[in-house]
């Protein structure tokens, strides 16, 4: 993947940035990224996770002053949330409440404030280009607490009919996956989906923060919003990444914190 030269001598005008990781899954990362990061999405349990995952994670998230997210998906364990269903909007509207719900109430229980939703895997990216689909999602945001924050792909129908029905929106930037021309992400299935490289890594972050742009896998110019940027914490090099996410950004005075 080619990346623009001269992201050393960035020199952008953003103040600051949300970095939000998906939290809660099973893995052994949560405790290491989370120092370096402003936002946790927590599986609600659908995909990964139970009440048990989602308290821990909620309490190791207050102890480092992070943002509590709801992280909810497809029921889906088998294949982690990563494969597309076709439900009705009031099947659709079910399970996202459900899963709301319930890491709205673990949040109560444990003293902290739900503050967003993040739709994981396969519902994310069908959502990212499905106007009704995402209609359904930010009615059940909506209708559980107006004033949760929802997080979507920059450019995509989630953050538009989010903005339309007057809820406040994250638009998500992507540090570790390569985008296609259309600005979606690459598919997990084609080689060339993740980003392996740290200095390729940081580039990506530093363009799409300092000029709001990406390069797609073949060298086209994508124009983006970045108010948040994911790391993925099932990434090998996640906990690196996160690491170097958060030091370079400090040296370039752009502070880390929560939208």
């Amino acid at each position: 993947m080619h990346v623009p030269s001269g992201w050393s001598n960035f020199s952008g005008n953003m103040q600051s940035v949300d970095i939000n990781c998906d939290m809660g899954e099973g893995l052994d990362t949560d405790g290491l990224i989370m120092p370096y990061i402003s936002s946790a999405n927590i599986a609600c349990g659908y995909h990964a996770g139970d009440e048990d995952t989602i308290t821990s994670t909620i309490d190791l998230a207050l102890q480092h002053a992070v943002a509590v997210g709801a992280h909810p998906s497809f029921k889906d364990k088998k294949n982690f949330g990563r494969t597309e269903m076709d439900l009705s909007a009031e099947d659709l509207f079910g399970i996202i409440s459900e899963q709301l719900y319930l890491l709205q109430n673990i949040s109560k229980r444990c003293g902290a404030v739900l503050h967003h939703v993040k739709p994981h895997g396969a519902l994310y990216n069908m959502a990212a280009k499905d106007e009704q689909l995402s209609a359904t999602i930010v009615r059940a945001v909506k209708h559980l607490d107006p004033a949760l924050v929802l997080y979507g792909l920059s450019g995509s129908h989630l953050i538009s009919e989010a903005s339309k029905a007057g809820l406040r929106t994250a638009s998500e930037v992507f540090a570790d996956r390569t985008y296609q021309d259309n600005g979606r992400l690459t598919p997990r299935s084609d080689d060339n989906a993740l980003i392996t490289g740290e200095s390729t890594m940081i580039s990506q972050v530093l363009v799409m923060i300092g000029e709001e742009q990406v390069l797609s896998t073949s060298g086209k110019k994508i124009t983006l919003k970045t108010d948040t940027i994911c790391i993925h914490g099932d990434g090998v090099h996640a906990v690196p990444f996160a690491k170097k996410i958060h030091q370079t950004l400090k040296e370039k005075g752009i502070a880390i914190k929560t939208v």
